[in-house]
């Protein structure tokens, strides 16, 4: 739930395609991001597991390594809140296969998303005892909880595309969602 609040590639993409095409342009882009949501978990699991054996201080570079990733990304968001999201038509083009491939290459090209798996996943399980059923489960939460949310934002977003398309509001939200941004990263570094 946290991976999911927290604004980034994959809020971009599925705002832009709800905002260009409505709902039915954003859902398949959903469908998309689970596939990296079913990857990163296990990829963090086993990459930690073999990062911590041979470098014992690897999570503490990590975690400042992802604060000042998603501080810089607020603040850039911040700094162009204003810019209308342009048409670019491999994030916007219609269809429900340009909107799937669209998801799958947002969340597998999210730094965000690694480095949140990587980072948060220690300190709520011992990786090193893990097992397969943990991995699952694991897994299977990390691909429905940002999925039913990115078919609720999607919704929402297609229910408010009058509102949001307005320069002001838009101005607004990428301003809001850039300070949410670098509060994250300030949070992260201070935890």
């Amino acid at each position: 739930m946290i991976l999911f609040l927290t604004p980034g590639p994959v809020w971009a993409g599925l705002i832009a395609r709800a905002l260009s095409g409505g709902f039915h342009a954003a859902w398949p882009l959903a469908l998309g991001v689970v596939i990296g949501d079913a990857l990163w978990p296990i990829l963090a699991i086993f990459g930690v597991t073999w990062l911590v054996t041979l470098y014992a201080d690897f999570l503490i570079f990590l975690r400042y390594a992802g604060a000042v990733m998603l501080a810089i990304m607020g603040v850039l968001l911040i700094l162009h809140a204003g810019q209308k999201i342009e048409k670019d038509t491999r994030l916007t083009g219609p269809g429900a296969w340009a909107g799937f491939t669209a998801g799958v290459l947002i969340i597998l090209g999210n730094p965000k998303a690694i480095l949140f798996y990587m980072g948060v996943l220690p300190g709520f399980f011992d990786i090193g005892q893990v097992n397969r059923w943990d991995i699952a489960a694991i897994t299977i939460m990390s691909m429905l909880v940002p999925l039913i949310g990115n078919v609720f934002l999607a919704a929402f977003v297609d229910r408010a595309r009058a509102l949001i398309s307005s320069p002001d509001a838009l101005r607004r939200v990428n301003t809001g969602s850039g300070i949410a941004l670098v509060l994250v990263g300030i949070v992260i570094a201070l935890s």
